[in-house]
């Protein structure tokens, strides 16, 4: 699944579509994760992109009189095409007509979604997120206080986006190694310390991913085709069996919440 640092790469590629108009948009399925508003056509239509920002992992395209809150779910990918080109995949869901490019949205699995609002804040899916990872919202008085009463573990804790969004399995693993947690610790025994390491940590390892362009698994590219290369810095994620890269020790996996979890038992207590 594309995380904070895939979607923001994508953000920053649309960047030179900001005050350009989409003329048109052309939906070849609506049945997404939730099906596709039927006045979502007219809504956008002739309208121009004011900014394109994110917040957690939805792209937000900000226009005149509303919003396009697009998320990427488990496989959906953007690329960009030249208005001539006839060139089409299977499961190009959504083409977005601009004056001489074509956005595109691909999405084999269908777990993405889109939606227009004229009202951000409220929307479902963003009213009830918490602070961005690398605000100065998200820092260890936070994460301390918040996490007193929670018995979960601290890796489900902190991928909960509720609580920090943003920080999907492969960076909440990678986060945890860098800070000395084991991931199955019980959240409310983290300690002060340990929430002021877990916080640089989280906040180094998304801006080191983000840098390098995300983390390519299986399905993400970025809107012009390349890979992310986060993937060759990886200490414990998808690396069971092999030698800890800080010590002689071995990495572990588990499945915690239904997620594999990679961590290292001799360096994460």
């Amino acid at each position: 699944m594309p995380e904070l640092p895939e979607v923001e790469t994508t953000m920053s590629a649309l960047q030179p579509f900001v005050e350009k108009k989409i003329v048109s948009v052309d939906i070849k399925n609506r049945n997404l994760r939730w099906k596709i508003e039927k006045d979502f056509e007219n809504n956008i239509s002739n309208k121009k992109i004011i900014s394109i920002t994110r917040r957690a992992k939805y792209i937000i395209f900000n226009m005149l009189d509303g919003f396009i809150i697009l998320h990427l779910g488990m496989s959906g990918n953007i690329r960009i095409q030249d208005l001539k080109s006839n060139i089409y995949k299977k499961h190009d869901h959504i083409i977005f007509y601009l004056k001489d490019k074509k956005i595109i949205y691909n999405d084999i699995r269908r777990f993405g979604s889109i939606h227009f609002t004229h009202d951000l804040k409220d929307h479902f899916l963003i009213k009830n997120l918490g602070p961005e990872p690398l605000s100065k919202d998200f820092n260890k008085k936070y994460l301390f206080d918040i996490s007193r009463k929670s018995k979960t573990n601290i890796k489900n804790f902190i991928m909960n986006q509720k609580v920090v969004v943003g920080v999907g399995n492969i960076y909440a693993s990678e986060a945890l190694f860098h800070a000395g947690i084991n991931p199955n610790r019980t959240t409310n025994s983290i300690s002060e310390d340990d929430c002021k390491r877990l916080v640089k940590s989280i906040k180094n390892i998304l801006k080191v991913a983000i840098k390098m362009g995300g983390t390519t698994l299986k399905d993400f590219y970025s809107v012009d085709g390349s890979e992310g290369y986060f993937k060759i810095k990886l200490k414990v994620y998808g690396r069971e069996n092999k030698k800890c890269r800080s010590c002689k020790g071995v990495i572990s996996k588990i499945v915690l919440n239904q997620r594999s979890t990679f961590y290292c038992d001799n360096c994460q207590k």
